[in-house]
């Protein structure tokens, strides 16, 4: 007897009634993202950063000094791993199927997050390219400006599903849509 294994995304019935258009205050989900913890070991925190900052088609996210997520939806986890691993002084480790991705494309971006977040999102302080462990809806998260008005967050996969809610509630005046990626 053979077993048969398929994914099945988390937020999957939370999504099933988003069948609409997309608005332009929009907010998708990834369903396979390759996301890993990186951490430098003790003195190789440079060295670490500057081949991190090397590797093709990843976001890198700062957590915390000498940590960071290196995020991709283009590669798969095996591919990004492999690159990982010939980073010497860094240790990493698959956090994919434990974390859940999303983008938030919206003229409307920062007033959505600020009715959860604690951090000043204007664009002269937190840039395109800067990202930050915070709360968000009472959930740790690390939220990272990847655009003039995107931001993504990446969230434990244990709450994801009260994060979205959270997340839809506060997009409703605004008329905030979702759907899964494309990719």
């Amino acid at each position: 007897m053979s077993l048969t294994l398929f994914h099945r995304h988390v937020l999957e019935d939370h999504l099933s009634g988003f069948g609409t258009k997309a608005n332009p205050n929009h907010l998708v989900v990834f369903r396979r993202p390759a996301i890993f913890s990186v951490l430098a070991h003790r003195g190789h925190e440079a060295a670490v950063k500057a081949a991190l900052s090397a590797v093709e088609g990843v976001q890198l996210r700062h957590c915390a000094p000498g940590e960071w997520l290196v995020v991709s939806t283009a590669s798969s986890a095996s591919a990004i791993e492999n690159l990982l691993l010939e980073i010497a002084g860094a240790s990493a480790i698959d956090q994919s199927d434990g974390r859940l991705l999303i983008r938030i494309s919206s003229p409307s971006v920062r007033k959505i997050l600020a009715k959860c977040v604690a951090v000043d999102l204007h664009p002269d302080v937190f840039a395109i390219g800067q990202s930050a462990n915070m709360a968000c809806c009472h959930v740790a998260i690390n939220l990272a400006r990847t655009d003039a008005d995107t931001f993504e967050i990446a969230a434990p996969r244990s709450f994801c599903g009260s994060l979205f809610e959270e997340i839809m509630e506060m997009g409703r005046e605004f008329a905030l849509t979702a759907a899964f990626s494309e990719v």
